[in-house]
């Protein structure tokens, strides 16, 4: 298996592709045809030697992910809202729109500390009384934050918008196996590939939640606010070690790598279903949009 480098995610009715500062957005419109969009993502982040340092890219991976993947998601949005009455100027509008941006992502950043942290840091509360340890009581919070995420997986699983949008996911990630297998991207290739990946997001989000159970076990405060607050500031160095790992998972054939992708690996198995030939066929888009796969197979040897 090679590294391509080329990452995703699914949006609705498509899939994004990005490698390295370019990414594109391929969309299956009403009128079933393809459109694809490619841009290039300006980092607010100018120092290349910071953008590179460990931990350090990580959180800055998370945080340029959820702004990049809100963005698709809004433009991929748009093939489908009614279209609106009257004229808007342009630079009024691209105002307005950086502006709800901003507000979105901050209000996304704001719902997942909320449901993924605060919550069940105080659900875990109710067993303070009968749990004397502070290290088994931060293993009881851990498997709380697992259980609403993975419910929260499957909640939203049995919306249909939501499953078309696991099936572009999974298209996501069946064309990165293919070229990665060294195969040619074709629908019938893609369509014998694996929809897991250990770079995948998902995997991620699990390791983040994992280690968070190892690094609030050392938090040794009374104080519940202050405890809190210990772990929230936590929270951007447990993604940049959780982005390091996914990283490595990417690049290595290790078997003990692969014992502990193992978690995420299943989980895709909720987050992600096998897409039909359409969007297959649009995750080949996206991938030629903005990534040389024959040449990159030319130059990697897949024996």
């Amino acid at each position: 298996m090679g590294y391509s480098g080329i990452g995703g995610q699914a949006v609705m009715e498509g899939v994004m592709m990005k490698n390295q500062d370019r990414y594109a957005i391929a969309v299956r419109k009403p009128d079933k045809e393809i459109a694809v969009e490619i841009r290039e993502y300006r980092s607010p982040m100018k120092n290349k030697k910071w953008r590179q340092a460990p931990i350090v890219r990580g959180i800055l991976n998370f945080v340029e992910s959820l702004t990049l993947g809100i963005s698709t998601l809004t433009f991929s949005a748009s093939f489908f809202e009614e279209e609106q009455e009257g004229q808007t100027d342009k630079a009024a509008g691209n105002k307005k729109e950086n502006v709800r941006m901003g507000l979105t992502v901050a209000l996304a950043l704001a719902l997942a500390v909320g449901i993924f942290m605060v919550l069940p840091y105080y659900l875990s509360l109710f067993f303070d009384r009968y749990i004397s340890s502070p290290t088994l009581l931060a293993f009881v919070e851990g498997m709380i934050r697992l259980l609403i995420f993975v419910g929260y997986v499957l909640l939203i699983s049995g919306m249909e918008d939501i499953r078309r949008v696991f099936m572009y996911h999974g298209a996501e990630h069946k064309c990165i196996n293919c070229i990665e297998h060294g195969m040619e991207l074709t629908v019938e290739n893609v369509r014998k590939s694996s929809r897991r990946h250990k770079r995948c997001g998902t995997s991620f989000l699990l390791f983040v939640l994992i280690l968070s159970i190892v690094f609030f076990a050392f938090i040794r405060v009374d104080h519940r606010l202050l405890k809190l607050l210990l772990r929230l500031l936590l929270v951007p160095l447990i993604a940049g070690i959780s982005y390091e790992f996914i990283r490595l998972a990417g690049r290595s054939e290790s078997k003990v790598i692969d014992i502990l992708s193992k978690p995420g690996l299943w989980l895709q198995g909720l987050t992600t279903r096998e897409p039909d030939d359409s969007m297959i066929e649009v995750g080949i888009a996206s991938v030629e949009a903005v990534f040389d796969w024959k040449t990159y197979l030319q130059e990697n040897d897949f024996k």
